[in-house]
């Protein structure tokens, strides 16, 4: 196995990692190394203290690792400067002659590919050890405290990569989780059937392991780090493993190890990636046959710890939703309420104030401007800047609905929400004042040729999750359930530090305690955004949010806009042409080519992968946003396979009336020809 070069992993998994390519990772003898990492510094001597320390330990360690029940472990001998800290453990499969035989074989080895270095570790298929005259043994977390090996199986899987990748997904992070979980060893193996497209049935067997005195949370979250930056290496590839000295996993397409695997994932269909693992019940089956292993490591419901996550995230959120509710509260906030008129007066600014501040609405202030009216920069006497939405003539809204709808507004805390500053309604001016949001639009940048390269893909992926966390507090957790109704690129505001802002609620619908959805004859939004069951037959919900969330991420990702080309050789729309890649395995060929080839591509997939969900036709098989967040927050969340997504916009023939009807009242004209399904949408706060 020829050394290629070294490789910096991400920052979870520690620096300085050497990175090592094989043709194949055919199962290796105990006396082979698969590679050493050696440290650069702190050499001794011949016959010096510290390698007399070294001696000793290697006399012992050996012994103790195998006859440990775990197959681990550790010690320090000595003191500083000649302390030797060391640490042994061998594969959780292996027996104890092997294991032994191995480890004291590592510490000849370790000094000969190291020769007076006082950090070295080494690698083998069975064990590993690692000694050094630092103290290693406490990192709380990292793969590798300080070093991994990365090894990869260069030969191509025949099935689509991303379905492929997916199914290896769903293999791991459900081997970590019985490794963390429900092994006092750490050690998890397990296998899963795939189908590919040249009738093959292969299976893929996965290896997961953490050091035995680790925690199950901290050997979750090594797993999960680990596991996470493996697409990055062995997208598409039949094998692949990462070894650090505190966890380690490896996939293959054959079987590796030498036991039965303790858990037998259900078999993905071909063109979509692995189904979630159905909870065993009763005694599990095992390929084989079973056996008379340990009955308790065998009992394991896989969808378990990751349906309790999902449920746990949702009964918390409500249960604190409820606690906040107060029986018999109305729906909107009473202007006759003292606390109430408090907040409304505490939010007036005067006109003469506004005027000074933007310079009388001088063009060179405007920052845009749609059906709603205007947007104007300003700045405050006590040098605040802010945004001034002036409302048009031709809003119809009273002042009274418009004071509640300031109170509701005012109400809402959010960090991924836009704050309301004040509020001005002075001689037939309706001028709601905003925190200014110096990168303006999130529509600005991303659809824009020359600066859509400001948003890396740490500022999309960001980006992607601010707005499901200002979502789900408009939906689950603040005190009213909130309906926005119309979310898109143009109503997402990016801060100095490209925070994103939920902004413009004028079109945004109150539910009641209970009230799950409604029905409106007049359906207000923006095409493109737009649910099918609220664009067709006005009926809207959460999940109608939900459905414009999944367009803007699949936007986000793929630095394209949806519905903007009508060109006869291109897509009508971005959920075809991501669903068309998606079926295909191609999913990167669509990934906005301004991103850089250090791009984690395993988070593109699974943003991409959440965004197909969230367009589901039936609104009932799309995730509320909760859920989404586990989904974006957690490696070990399985995530469903997609059907075909819902597709209300076509190339041509768009209904003339509800287009119309979508634009009633703005204040320019409009065009009954073929639109950009961006334009923009009419904003006029409208009674409840």
């Amino acid at each position: 196995m020829a050394v290629i070069g070294h490789h910096r992993l991400p920052p979870y998994l520690a620096a300085a990692a050497a990175l090592f390519l094989a043709s194949a990772l055919a199962p290796l003898a105990a006396g082979d190394p698969l590679g050493q990492l050696c440290g650069s510094s702190n050499n001794y001597t011949l016959n010096d203290t510290y390698q007399g320390n070294l001696k000793r330990l290697a006399a012992t360690l050996p012994k103790n690792a195998s006859s440990s029940q775990a197959l681990f472990a550790k010690a320090s001998l000595g003191a500083v400067p000649d302390i030797v800290y060391a640490l042994a453990l061998c594969r959780g499969d292996t027996n104890a002659s092997a294991c032994g035989d191995c480890v004291a074989t590592a510490f000849t080895d370790a000094q000969q590919v190291c020769p007076y270095n006082k950090d070295a570790t080494i690698f083998y298929d069975p064990c590993f050890l690692r000694y050094s005259n630092q103290n290693f043994l406490v990192s709380p977390a990292g793969a590798g405290g300080g070093n991994a090996l990365i090894l990869m199986n260069t030969q191509n899987v025949t099935a689509p990569f991303g379905v492929f990748d997916a199914a290896v997904a769903m293999l791991l992070n459900a081997t970590a989780n019985y490794a963390a979980g429900n092994s006092s060893k750490r050690f998890g193996t397990g296998v899963e059937g795939f189908q590919t497209f040249d009738s093959k049935n292969p299976r893929i067997y996965g290896l997961a392991q953490c050091r035995p005195d680790m925690t199950p949370d901290d050997c979750r979250a090594c797993l999960s780090d680990i596991i996470q930056s493996g697409p990055k290496y062995f997208s598409g590839k039949q094998g692949g493993r990462i070894l650090g000295v505190r966890c380690n996993y490896r996939y293959e397409q054959y079987s590796f190890f030498t036991s039965t695997p303790l858990l037998q994932l259900p078999e993905p269909a071909v063109g979509a990636p692995a189904p979630a693992p159905a909870p065993v019940k009763g005694t599990p089956t095992t390929i084989g046959g079973g056996g008379r292993g340990n009955k308790t490591g065998r009992v394991l419901a896989i969808a378990l710890p990751i349906v309790a996550a999902i449920l746990a995230t949702v009964v918390i959120c409500s249960c604190v939703w409820k606690k906040r509710k107060t029986p018999g509260k109305p729906l909107l906030p009473d202007t006759t309420n003292p606390e109430n008129i408090e907040s409304i007066d505490s939010l007036i600014i005067n006109l003469s104030t506004l005027r000074a501040a933007t310079e009388n609405f001088d063009e060179a202030n405007k920052l845009g401007e749609g059906g709603f009216g205007a947007v104007y920069k300003g700045i405050l006497p006590d040098n605040q800047e802010i945004a001034v939405k002036r409302l048009s003539q031709s809003s119809r809204q009273g002042i009274e609905e418009l004071k509640n709808e300031l109170v509701l507004v005012a109400k809402l805390q959010h960090k991924n929400l836009v704050r309301l500053v004040g509020v001005c309604l002075e001689d037939h001016e309706k001028l709601l004042v905003y925190e200014y949001m110096p990168n303006k639009s999130l529509d600005t940048i991303l659809f824009d040729q020359e600066r859509c390269g400001e948003l890396d893909w740490g500022k999309r992926f960001k980006i992607v999750n601010g707005i499901a966390r200002g979502l789900q507090y408009l939906h689950e957790d603040s005190q009213v359930k909130i309906i926005h109704r119309d979310l898109k690129a143009s109503n997402i505001l990016l801060d100095h530090d490209f925070i994103p802002k939920i902004s413009d609620f004028g079109l945004a619908r109150l539910f009641g305690n209970d009230q799950t959805q409604d029905v409106t004859n007049r359906v207000v939004g923006t095409y493109g955004y737009m649910a099918p069951e609220y664009a067709m037959r006005g009926h809207y919900s959460i999940k109608s949010d939900v459905f414009s969330f999944g367009v803007l991420i699949l936007e986000i990702i793929t630095g394209r806009r949806n519905g903007g080309s009508y060109s006869t050789d291109e897509s009508a729309d971005l959920l075809s042409l991501v669903w068309e890649h998606w079926t295909t395995g191609t999913l990167m060929d669509i990934m906005d080519s301004s991103f850089s080839s250090l791009a984690p591509r395993d988070q593109m997939v699974k943003c991409i992968h959440i965004g197909l969900l969230c367009v589901q036709d039936d609104p009932a098989d799309r995730p509320v946003m909760s859920t989404v967040n586990v989904m974006l927050s957690s490696s070990t969340v399985t995530l469903q396979a997609p059907s075909r997504p819902a597709f209300c916009i076509q190339k041509s023939g768009f209904n003339s009336e509800m287009y119309s009807e979508v634009h009633a009242g703005a204040s320019h004209s409009v065009s009954r020809s073929p639109m950009s399904l961006n334009d923009v949408s009419i904003t006029e706060l409208e009674p409840r």
